[in-house]
Formats: C-alpha cells, sequence, structure tokens
C-alpha cells in the first residue's frame, strides 16, 4: 500500500514538474511581448520642442529650480579697440644731466642780475655826482657803464645757453618732460623718476593709431613675465622714435620699482578713441560644444534657446559680445550644461524613433 503511494505521488510530482516546464515554454514569448508593450506604453517626457526654426528647451518654473537652472539679465558694456605692442624702459640720465646743466646756468644768471642791477644804480650814481661839478670824474662813469654792459652781455649769453639746453630737452624728451625739467622746484614725477620710485616708458603705436588722451593709461608687462600685469600713466608724445618698430612713440610713467632701465616690456592699448557698444556674458553662463561657445537665452517663463558667441574680447569676468543679445536679455548662468544635454538627448529619442 505504501508503495503504490509513493508511485502516485512520484507520477503526481512529474506531472508538475512537466506542466511547469510547458507553460515556462509556451509563455515567455507572450511575456516578452507584455513587456515591450509595456516599455513602449511609459511616456518618455520630451522637453524639446521646435518653433519657428530654432530649438527651444522647456524646462518648467518648478524643475527649473529643483535642477537649479538659475538666469540672470546681461549687463550694457563699452569697450575700446586695444593692440598689443611694445615698450622700452627708458634711461633718464641725459634729462636729469640737462636739467642740472639749465639749473645751473639759471643761477648764474640770477646772480649776473644781481651784479647788473648793482652795477647800473652804481653808474646811475656817478652819472649824477659827475654831473654835479664833476664830484666823479667822467673815467669812473665810464667804468661803470662797461661794468653794466659787461653783465648784459653775460646775461644774455646765460640766458642764450639755457635756452638751447631748454631746446635740446624739448628735441629728446619732449614739452611735457621739458616743462618738468626746467622748473626749478622739483615736479612730483620727475622726484618719483629720479629716485626710482616710477619709470619712464616709450612705447610705439601704429601710424594710424588714436592718439592717446590725457589722463589715460596703458597695461604693461614685462616680456620675460607677461602675466605680470601693472598699469602706465600717459606723460606726453616722445620726439624720438625708437629704431627697431617704426611707428608714433609715447611716454608713460609707472610705479614699480621691479623694472630696470632697458627692460622690454609688453604694451596693450587702446588704437580708437571711439568706444563700441555691447554686453558682458559672463563665465558661467558659457557652455562649450563642437569646439564653440553658446549660451542659452531664456525666451519665456519655460523656454530656453541655444545661441552662439564669440569670446574674442575677453574682459573682467566675462566676454563682451556685440550681437543679437542685448542689455537685460536674461540667459542662463546656472544649469547651462544641464540644459545641452537635455537637448542633445531629444535628438538621440527623434533618432531611435527613426
Amino acid at each position: 500500500m505504501n508503495r503504490k503511494l509513493a508511485i502516485i505521488i512520484g507520477l503526481q510530482a512529474f506531472l508538475i514538474v512537466i506542466l511547469f516546464w510547458l507553460l515556462v515554454f509556451y509563455g515567455k514569448d507572450e511575456f516578452e511581448a507584455i513587456s515591450e508593450q509595456t516599455e513602449e506604453e511609459i511616456e518618455t517626457i520630451n522637453r524639446v520642442a521646435n518653433k519657428d526654426g530654432l530649438t527651444v528647451v522647456n524646462i518648467s518654473p518648478a524643475a527649473q529650480k529643483q535642477s537649479d537652472i538659475f538666469t540672470a539679465p546681461l549687463k550694457a558694456s563699452s569697450h575700446q579697440a586695444s593692440i598689443s605692442t611694445y615698450g622700452t624702459v627708458v634711461n633718464i640720465d641725459t634729462l636729469i644731466e640737462l636739467r642740472n646743466r639749465y639749473l645751473t646756468i639759471k643761477s648764474e644768471i640770477d646772480i649776473l642780475k644781481a651784479s647788473f642791477n648793482h652795477n647800473k644804480n652804481e653808474l646811475e650814481r656817478f652819472k649824477t655826482l659827475n654831473q654835479d661839478n664833476k664830484n666823479v670824474s667822467d673815467k669812473v662813469v665810464a667804468s661803470a657803464a662797461a661794468n653794466a654792459k659787461a653783465d648784459e652781455t653775460r646775461i644774455a649769453a646765460a640766458e642764450s645757453n639755457a635756452k638751447n639746453i631748454a631746446d635740446s630737452m624739448r628735441q629728446l624728451w619732449g614739452d611735457t618732460l621739458a616743462q618738468h625739467a626746467t622748473n626749478p622746484k622739483t615736479s612730483d614725477l620727475l622726484q618719483a623718476l629720479i629716485s626710482n620710485k616710477k619709470v619712464l616708458i616709450q612705447t610705439t603705436l601704429p601710424f594710424d593709431a588714436a592718439e592717446p588722451q590725457l589722463n589715460s593709461s596703458i597695461t604693461i608687462a614685462p616680456t620675460a613675465a607677461p602675466s605680470h600685469t601693472m598699469r602706465a600713466d600717459y606723460i606726453s608724445p616722445a620726439p624720438l622714435t625708437n629704431s627697431t618698430i617704426q611707428g608714433k612713440t609715447y611716454f608713460y610713467h609707472a610705479v614699480t620699482n621691479e623694472l630696470r632701465t632697458g627692460m622690454q616690456v609688453n604694451a596693450i592699448t587702446a588704437t580708437s578713441s571711439k568706444k563700441s557698444s555691447g554686453v558682458v556674458i559672463p563665465n558661467n553662463a558659457i557652455v562649450w560644444y563642437a569646439g564653440k561657445p553658446w549660451v542659452y537665452q531664456k525666451t519665456g517663463n519655460d523656454g530656453f534657446r541655444r545661441k552662439p558667441i564669440h569670446t574674442d574680447i575677453e574682459v573682467e569676468n566675462g566676454w563682451f559680445y556685440q550681437g543679437d543679445l542685448k542689455a537685460n536679455n536674461e540667459v542662463v548662468v546656472s544649469g547651462a550644461q544641464l540644459l545641452l544635454s537635455e537637448e542633445f538627448k531629444s535628438q538621440i529619442m527623434n533618432e531611435n524613433d527613426d
């Protein structure tokens, strides 16, 4: 009896296994078909649309906040075109030497003028005495007249010499520095140059470059350390040209104790008096794709459009841009890379649909 029961149980187990195998074998294709149908029924959100021939990424305000997508208005700016040129730290020994000679002669002139005034007064006194019953002889009067005349001659010669020195300074150093050098009271600029608190720099600009304006400045850096920039303020045109670079030359001064006489410097200076109007694209708004810079402009509450820009002119904290982006247009400053990923994810989805 127990043997028959065991056989029956064994047959039942065998049948169950066979039935389960058949269920799996014949139900596999139907299960896969149902799974594929279920996957197709799961809707993939497409956030990219084509509007007026332009691709627009649509992100709801709530999703923007959740994804840390933030925008900022562009600020208006202006830019003055500039060029890079070269300059040299100038030795001012000749200027100082001419100044010393000039001031020495001017001092001599002051002494001669004092002597002349004294001798002239003596001459007038002797003339009066001579006319008063010859209390002073004609010879004394003649001698006093000769002394006064000699003083006049020496004064004229000294003044001519001083003028020649001043002319030499103007020919070598220009009117402005010559005025500083011929002033008996040492100016702040000249004193700073003499004490090496400032250096004098001569730069060369192309012939078609705009003239530097008073109170303007340029950026300079030693050629050996181009990243070590400093400011140089305009002084005046320089009369002498550079022997190696043809162009218009100008003098600048810079507050530094790091530059030495004869050093070469790079100089960045304005080339035009006209300023171009545009906007500043912040660095954090730029996203790079295919080797080019782009920004996402906000076109509505939930729309963003990718636009190409150019990064030719770098300014503080960004890039100066002239184009169809205007002041107060909003661009994405946080989350631009996320929008780029969303845009191209849509393209991949569309390719799969094909």
